[in-house]
């Protein structure tokens, strides 16, 4: 893939997809915990900037390589392998 559609893809997927996955994680975890939504709406209005600095720490780099030079066949595995340890910062940060 070319440069140019790999900048076009990392970008949508950092400003359009990670405040959504974001979201949404936080309403899960706040659920699971049985959390009220203002709680909920409270934790992710805290912590949603820290998640997503940690996304774009992240996830660009990994996404351009993913891109660029992994195989079709193999982004997947590739994604699914730095999203665990991912979810384990998103854990961390959720469960404070």
């Amino acid at each position: 893939t070319d440069g140019k559609s790999v900048a076009t893809k990392v970008f949508i997927d950092q400003v359009f997809w990670c405040p959504i996955f974001m979201c949404v994680f936080f309403t899960y975890l706040g659920l699971a915990n049985g959390d009220s939504f203002g709680v909920i709406g409270n934790k992710i209005k805290s912590d949603l900037f820290s998640a997503m600095q940690g996304s774009w720490k992240v996830w660009p780099f990994v996404h351009a390589v993913n891109f660029r030079f992994i195989s079709t066949k193999h982004r997947l595995v590739f994604i699914n392998t730095v999203q665990i340890a991912f979810n384990m910062f998103l854990s961390l940060l959720g469960s404070k």
